[in-house]
């Protein structure tokens, strides 16, 4: 596998609740430009481009005169597809990634697994319904718009964390150097894919 291809993918999308435009960089420095019109939101997603050391462009314009909850769900479908389509033929990728990231007081483990298959698993804990202008909710509600529209596995698991903050960004956070290390070169694989089926 070329080693110098920067994989990077675009996508928008249009519907009567939002209006997404999102370019993704797998192989970046954590540049970022976002803004969804939700500031906590763009915090987060902030931390995971910077973290992943992904580039990051994203520009939403959504129906928040009703609440939140279709900002953040299509801007997770449209990130997952990013994704998805940034990876391309998965070969030579580790396809795995996993970290156990600290933020203070909260400790998070997030696993990933660019298999294909979606699946999302989480016990993330909130015990207040809104930061800033987002709904905590909405966190799960992002995470499983990605693990789907990205076909990965996406697992999260809080072994601390009382600061609700603390717990959301050290949640977005860990996903990044998570995929960050998911879709690392593996130069031992060759041109191959890592599944003894030999596709993803």
């Amino acid at each position: 596998m070329d080693n110098q291809i920067v994989r990077t993918a675009t996508v928008n999308r249009v519907t009567k609740e939002t209006r997404i435009r999102c370019t993704l960089c797998l192989d970046g420095s954590g540049q970022y430009d976002i803004n969804t019109g939700i500031g906590f939101f763009d915090h987060m997603l902030s931390g995971f481009a910077r973290h992943g050391l992904f580039d990051l462009t994203l520009t939403c314009e959504g129906d928040l005169e009703i609440d939140s909850h279709h900002t953040i769900e299509d801007c997770g479908i449209v990130l997952g597809e990013c994704i998805r389509q940034a990876v391309g033929d998965k070969k030579a990728i580790r396809r795995f990634g996993h970290v156990i990231l600290p933020m203070d007081e909260a400790l998070i483990l997030c696993a990933v697994d660019l298999s294909g298959r979606p699946y999302y698993q989480s016990d993330l804990a909130f015990t207040v319904p809104v930061i800033g202008q987002m709904d905590t909710e909405m966190v799960k509600e992002f995470f499983y718009s990605v693990s789907y529209a990205g076909m990965m596995n996406l697992h999260f698991k809080q072994f601390t964390g009382q600061n609700n903050h603390h717990i959301a960004e050290c949640a977005f956070k860990a996903f990044g150097k998570a995929l960050d290390m998911a879709v690392m070169h593996e130069p031992r694989m060759g041109d191959a894919v890592w599944s003894t089926k030999g596709v993803l």
